[in-house]
């Protein structure tokens, strides 16, 4: 609970600064018209744009140094025109984004892994990037507020008058780091993170890149300001870096509102509202804006030459990474263009522009292009969570409405930069489409608290920029009905209302919209619903289902289904769906939904390797458990050298008077005591209780619904294995496997080899011997810590359990591994999340101690 509040508070908190930013920026221009901010706008000279836009050039060079140092200290070679377009690119998107919705480490991790560094180093950069940000930060506002601190007007209201203290703090803080990076030269661990503090001569070039990548971002806006008589830069950068520690704290993408509010108050002692609002505008097209579409542009073009690499290796794993980051990106577009047509629909369009429009289209056109316009906007910021969560038909309407919105743009006010901006972010669109792959309802995708806040809060923007457009109009009921060339504000109103009605009619058709599947026990479910779907399926686990210690998450249709099981905050799905593959990616989706409603960590336990995309689609992890071995029933006998071991224990069993039978399920009930004793025994020769979730256990209920393979020494049952056959024939195999004491010594193999050829006679293509835990993993140093701490396990822990034996038995039937994964979130959730499955599958942790 607490963590879903502070999940809610924290984008709320957001939203309630970015509110008061507008009110008190409403406060501020009460005495300006908008036409003073648009004059403010063309009074910029040429020169005043040059320096501004080639400042940003500079700035944005100087990013790249962010990233060849954070290389140079995890000690990985890499040319400079690759770090300078991870760095171009992830810095457009994070100074655009700040850390709401995605973060610019999305992006440097699909191109960085991309070019053969490990999500570790990866890691690595990203921090170092952060720390060099604000070291470079703090270095600046040391120097600044101790040598010239900026004065802060009375009007501010601000709980101190001097920043001087500050700046000492700063200094202390940029000093100690100093201090420190002489003092300690071993790594230290921090929540089982290896770090190392920068030598330093790397720890002083950092603080220079960031300083000057710092003041920079300053000189842009300074650049664009009006001259002001005796305001040197010095006493700006001070306003500046404030402002953008406000913008920061507030973490509202780029410091949208806050920044801005924060350098209208503080540069009102020296220059009007309206010229320095102005100016913020040319200043956030300039250094946000313009980046932004270039990135995104840089980015769409690295996409389209991947694919033409035919020569590197892994083309289909980075596809993989691709699809975490590419939805993200395309939303965050169609966010922003849903955003840029609702603000062009609150302001006057250009006089100009308008009566040359009326030269060539007809007034009913204009207005009706105006209204559908904003409607386009409203529905692309609903749409952009749709292309987030990779609906199909989010890709559609969004490729659909990205047109129209071009068209629109021309035609309600000849608005061809935003056109341009529109057509980019379809461009960039179009080629993605295999990313977007889900069939879900668009009225069944749920907004998160961020999400919600986003969109109210563009809403109210655009709102509010109407409101101050138009503040001049006296307002009447006629303003509605008016249509005239020159009827701005009327339209504004139309738009207006037209655009909250798609909200609550999204809105309310999401809350009349069906219900999503619904998680149930099995004794809720009819019996042979959940049969009917196992023994169509082609993988013998799925008879797992039918233990009734499960719940299960329903496909839509009805034809598939998620069985899980909770302990503490882990909910764990056993094995892939099951059903037909084409309802996994929405019943795993729908999986993670319900898991982080109670703010819980979704697994699938013992995964096989087709389809692993679609876990990395969801966020998570994979970790390799082990492999299952699997013998091809095709070319399996008896017969031949290689077999010869394998067919003395079988001869030695039948000489003992032992005799094979597969008992069907009609005839299991008559033999179910016998079999009750066998279990009973066995359970007390191996001193353990019985286990559950991802193993059977003796369950008469369970037992009746399938076929058995008994052997029988003089008319009497020995040893047991209930049989999983699979609904295509694929697949053969068993699950609980017991035999009695007194059984003759290798009865199992007797069993196992009988069964086999039973399977082979059938039709069967595989018999599944089951997974041997953590074999095949690798324990080298590039291996990821899960698979090294397993590999450790595997060759060092048969005190515990008989892991290396139990490979070489099944060995001995020449089978084909192939691996089993754990998919799960990743870091430190990872512990507990392996020690609740251990205690699903004993029935309790006392249990997992225990045995």
């Amino acid at each position: 609970m607490n963590r879903r509040v502070i999940r809610i508070l924290g984008p709320l908190f957001g939203l309630l600064l970015f509110s008061t930013a507008l009110w008190v920026l409403h406060h501020q221009l009460k005495a300006f018209h908008v036409h003073n901010i648009v004059h403010s706008l063309h009074a910029l000279s040429g020169r005043s744009l040059f320096f501004s836009v080639s400042l940003t050039i500079v700035g944005y060079l100087i990013m790249t140094g962010y990233d060849t140092l954070a290389l140079r200290y995890i000690r990985h070679s890499l040319s400079y025109s690759k770090i300078a377009l991870a760095s171009f690119i992830g810095y457009a998107f994070s100074n655009n984004i700040g850390l709401s919705m995605i973060a610019g480490a999305s992006v440097r991790y699909r191109l960085y892994s991309s070019w053969g560094l490990t999500a570790l180093e990866i890691t690595r950069i990203v921090a170092f990037c952060t720390v060099t940000l604000w070291l470079g930060f703090f270095a600046v506002e040391a120097i600044v507020f101790l040598a010239d601190p900026p004065a802060l007007s009375a009007a501010l209201r601000l709980p101190f008058t001097s920043v001087r203290l500050f700046g000492m703090f700063c200094t202390a803080l940029v000093l100690g780091v100093f201090a420190a990076s002489f003092v300690v030269r071993r790594p230290f661990k921090v929540k089982g993170w290896e770090l190392s503090l920068p030598s330093p001569g790397l720890l002083f070039a950092q603080v220079c890149v960031a300083s000057l990548d710092w003041a920079l971002a300053g000189a842009v806006l300074y650049s664009l300001l009006p001259s002001i008589s005796g305001f040197t830069y010095a006493q700006f950068i001070g306003l500046f870096l404030l402002a953008q520690l406000m913008g920061l704290l507030s973490q509202v993408p780029g410091g949208l509102g806050v920044f801005d509010t924060a350098m209208v108050m503080l540069l009102s002692p020296h220059l009007p509202a309206s010229e320095t609002v102005g100016s913020l505008l040319a200043y956030r097209v300039i250094y946000y804006i313009i980046p932004l579409l270039w990135a995104t542009l840089l980015l769409g073009v690295h996409e389209i030459l991947q694919k033409k690499e035919s020569i590197r290796k892994a083309v289909h794993a980075i596809g993989r990474r691709g699809s975490a980051v590419i939805p993200q990106v395309m939303a965050l577009s169609t966010f922003v263009g849903g955003a840029v047509l609702l603000f062009s629909g609150a302001t006057p369009a250009v006089d100009g522009r308008l009566r040359w429009l009326n030269d060539v289209i007809p007034l009913p056109i204009l207005e009706l292009s105006h209204f559908l316009g904003s409607l386009v906007g409203g529905a692309l910021l609903l749409l952009a969570r749709g292309l987030q969560r990779r609906l199909d038909a989010a890709y559609v309407l969004t490729a659909l409405l990205l047109a129209a919105g071009i068209v629109l743009s021309l035609l309600k006010g000849l608005d061809y930069e935003e056109a341009i901006v529109l057509s980019v972010m379809l461009l960039g669109l179009l080629p993605c489409r295999r990313y977007f792959y889900r069939s879900a309802s668009l009225f069944r995708v749920g907004f998160s608290p961020a999400w919600i806040v986003g969109i109210v809060g563009v809403l109210l923007s655009s709102v509010w920029l109407g409101f101050f457009c138009y503040k001049h109009v006296e307002y009447s009921n006629d303003l509605w009905w008016r249509f005239t060339l020159f009827g701005n504000a009327s339209r504004f109103l139309r738009a207006g209302v037209g655009v909250m009605a798609v909200v609550v009619f999204w809105g309310t058709a999401r809350i009349l919209s069906p219900a999503p599947p619904r998680a149930s026990g099995f004794g809720e479910e009819e019996p042979g619903s959940v049969s009917e779907v196992v023994r169509n399926c082609s993988d013998g686990y799925a008879y797992l289902a039918l233990l009734g210690d499960k719940s299960f998450l329903w496909s839509e249709s009805r034809n598939a289904f998620i069985m899980y099981g909770v302990e503490g905050r882990s909910w764990v799905s056993m094995g892939n769906p099951v059903g037909p593959p084409e309802e996994w990616p929405e019943l795993i989706w729908e999986f993670r939904r319900m898991v982080d409603r109670f703010a819980g960590w979704a697994a699938f336990y013992e995964v096989s390797t087709e389809r692993l995309h679609l876990y990395l689609d969801v966020g998570l992890s994979l970790i390799k458990l082990g492999e299952e071995a699997r013998v091809s029933l095709e070319g399996f006998s008896l017969e031949g050298s290689a077999r010869k071991g394998l067919r003395y224990a079988v001869h030695k069993v039948e000489r003992e008077g032992c005799v094979f039978e597969i008992v069907s399920e009609e005839d299991v009930a008559s033999i179910l005591p016998e079999l009750e004793g066998v279990s009973s025994a066995w359970l007390m020769e191996k001193n353990t209780g019985e286990k559950g979730f991802s193993l059977g256990f003796f369950n008469p209920e369970y037992l009746k619904q399938l076929p058995v393979a008994v052997v029988r020494q003089d008319g009497k049952i020995t040893a047991f294995a209930n049989v999983w056959p699979g609904g295509t024939k694929e697949e053969l195999s068993v699950d609980l496997m017991r035999y009695t004491p007194e059984a003759p010594r290798g009865v199992m193999d007797y069993l196992f080899s009988h069964l086999m050829l039973w399977g082979k006679a059938e039709g069967y293509q595989w018999f599944n011997l089951g997974m041997a835990p953590l074999s095949g993993l690798i324990e080298n140093g590039p291996a990821p810590f899960w698979s090294r701490v397993g590999a450790y396990v595997f060759r060092h822990g048969e005190h515990f359990y008989n892991f290396q034996g139990l490979r070489q038995y099944k060995e001995k039937f020449d089978p084909v591994w192939r691996p089993k994964y754990l998919a799960c979130p990743g870091g430190p959730a990872v512990p507990r999340i392996l020690i609740n499955i251990a205690a699903l599958v004993s029935g309790g942790l006392k249990e997992v101690v225990a045995k």
